[in-house]
């Protein structure tokens, strides 16, 4: 019995410990947040949170990671594999915008409150602060599996599956994007429907690279500790259906829809909405 209470002690100042780093976490990010929200009125620009989102999950391991007073192997490749997702997405979609300005999407979504005076304000609700909420929540596996990971360099069949399957991620997320940028920076491309190399088999190769590399980071915390990890399973269930119903693939082809009208029909005929496939002979 006593070593029973004393599993129980030791399971409760851990439990205690990461809810307080949590916390660290959650307060870094607000303040974070109300810093990118005065930038977004100063430039009068919003659409820069897209590679804000990838940043600030970084940074979000990265915090957990210093708060853990020797962190061990597991600890370790946990934070590098949030890190270097984030900051290859944060980079990329941050060129992109300093490229193409503001993007249509958000001007289309507030262009009422805009009119209406009520931009700064909303900007800060439903862009900032909502963002920030289901941002803690997305990257919440990263965020508790570093800190319950601790020292531990003791590494199950689990971290390998998921270790294997962020790789996959990491693949089709880069090449894919690599790709589409070299097929919209060739002039012959123009009114084109991008349907070369991994977008052959599946009309977002990137968003199912995003979907796959965080479970695998859900499945590589899991292997650390199921117990503490598991409520964390809304962050990656979360985001692939944001990526395939909400405001990833789902948006993205209305707009391809009204830009490329039949040209696209007829690629969404024969190729894989998102897991990838052998495209259909037409």
């Amino acid at each position: 019995m006593c070593w029973r209470r004393r599993r129980a002690a030791n399971w409760k100042v851990r439990a205690r410990k990461v809810a307080e780093a949590l916390v660290v976490n959650a307060m870094l990010l607000l303040a974070a947040a109300l810093v990118f929200w005065l930038i977004a009125l100063a430039i009068d620009k919003v659409s820069f949170v897209d590679a804000v989102w990838g940043g600030a999950m970084a940074g979000l391991a990265v915090a957990s990671f210093v708060q853990v007073s020797k962190p061990g192997a597991m600890a370790t490749l946990i934070m590098l594999m949030t890190a270097l997702w984030g900051v290859r997405l944060a980079r990329h979609l941050l060129l992109r915008f300093l490229r193409h300005g503001e993007d249509k999407r958000y001007v289309k979504l507030l262009s009422d409150a805009r009119e209406e005076g009520r931009w700064g304000r909303t900007i800060l609700i439903r862009v900032w602060l909502l963002q920030s909420v289901l941002l803690f929540m997305v990257s919440s596996p990263a965020q508790v599996g570093i800190l319950a990971a601790g020292e531990s360099d003791v590494m199950v069949p689990l971290a390998y599956a998921g270790i294997a399957l962020w790789a996959v991620g990491m693949f089709f997320e880069v090449v894919g994007d690599w790709q589409l940028a070299r097929f919209k920076a060739d002039p012959a491309s123009e009114g084109k429907v991008m349907d070369k190399g991994l977008w052959r088999y599946t009309r977002h190769p990137n968003y199912f690279g995003d979907a796959c590399v965080w479970w695998g980071i859900w499945l590589a915390a899991m292997s650390v500790d199921a117990g503490a990890v598991i409520w964390t399973l809304p962050g990656p269930v979360f985001l692939t259906f944001t990526l395939v119903r909400w405001s990833g693939a789902a948006m993205t082809e209305r707009g391809m829809k009204e830009k490329y009208g039949e040209a696209f029909a007829s690629y969404v005929a024969r190729t894989s909405a998102f897991v990838p496939w052998l495209p259909k002979r037409a």
